[in-house]
């Protein structure tokens, strides 16, 4: 009999801290040792829905039920919802496009460091033989990053639930997954302009109405020294972006018909987020100026999920978002001032 088929499953693996079901999983039953099987394409929690045969997807979709036959599957209902609810996060999610760099902690905690710009030509110059190197201070931030918690009650019963497909029920967890994420995405941008209470909200560089090319050349000058790769901005921003001249030519009309990748300024990516300000332009240096800090992943109510089979129980994360660099963030203002 195989090492997963012999796991005793409890709510108490959930209780490790730091780690999902999956990873303490992982460490009893390692995926590398089903290398060249058929096992082998499937994680440590997938092989347990294969121990007991239940099928959370396509035309062959278990009932809900089918997770608490016993005590040791209902033990991995939690980590599907957690993961139902990951993947709906993932399906929205553009914050890897905007963040330098992912923090884990554990707790509530966190002060981020910073440094100093390095502007200067002469910041690096010559060093003569004994002579003396200048320095670059990295410094502890004033204030704590502030985490919030993101999340949604699931209010129901096993009676409500139990001969519903599971594929169904996945579809709702995703939805809560986009929600989240669209909340943290919310909480990132106000980060980039309005600062994370540090002194270091982003410099506003005002246009004289509507956006012009000329503008996104002052946006990409005034990022200087830093790269101008990711552009944010509302739907209608974008659509006022894209309909520029410079943007129109035959060329790219060529290249987005062949590949389907639009031109942008200055090679940047082009984001469209609700989340931004209505006339704003959000001009960064996706490789140092935001990081992100979570206080685990995705939290699910581990005790209610499983001894109460669902009634109430939250799903949920705690983030929060730094600046790096003051300056690798700036706002065009294209409103009327």
């Amino acid at each position: 009999m195989a090492i997963y088929e012999n796991i005793t499953l409890e709510k108490g693996m959930y209780g490790q801290k730091g780690k999902s079901l999956t990873e303490v999983l992982e460490a009893l039953d390692p995926t590398e040792n089903y290398s060249g099987t058929a096992l082998g394409k499937l994680d440590a929690f997938s092989r347990q829905l294969k121990r007991f045969n239940i099928r959370v997807s396509g035309p062959g979709s278990d009932c809900v039920e089918k997770f608490f036959q016993n005590s040791n599957s209902s033990a991995l209902f939690p980590e599907y919802v957690s993961r139902a609810v990951q993947q709906g996060m993932n399906s929205v999610d553009i914050l890897p496009n905007i963040v330098a760099t992912v923090t884990n902690i554990d707790g509530m905690d966190y002060r981020t460091v910073t440094s100093e710009p390095i502007n200067d030509g002469n910041a690096f110059p010559e060093v003569a033989q004994s002579g003396e190197i200048t320095s670059t201070a990295i410094t502890t931030q004033a204030n704590l990053v502030a985490m919030r918690k993101r999340g949604k009650m699931i209010t129901s019963s096993y009676e409500a639930l139990r001969f519903q497909r599971i594929d169904l029920f996945t579809v709702i967890l995703k939805q809560i997954g986009a929600y989240i994420a669209r909340a943290q995405l919310a909480d990132a941008v106000d980060v980039l302009v309005s600062g994370d209470g540090n002194n270091n909200a982003a410099e506003v560089i005002n246009a004289a109405g509507g956006v012009t090319y000329a503008d996104l050349l002052n946006l990409w000058e005034a990022l200087d020294p830093y790269s101008v790769n990711t552009l944010v901005a509302p739907v209608g921003m974008v659509k006022e972006v894209l309909n520029l001249a410079q943007m129109n030519d035959a060329v790219a009309g060529l290249n987005f018909a062949g590949t389907g990748n639009m031109v942008t300024p200055m090679g940047a990516k082009l984001l469209a987020c609700a989340a931004v300000p209505e006339g704003k332009i959000i001009g960064l240096d996706k490789t140092c100026a935001l990081e992100m800090v979570q206080s685990g992943g995705v939290i699910t109510d581990y005790d209610k999920l499983i001894d109460r089979q669902l009634e109430r129980a939250t799903v949920s994360c705690i983030t929060g978002f730094a600046k790096i660099f003051a300056g690798a963030a700036k706002v065009l203002n294209t409103e009327i001032v």
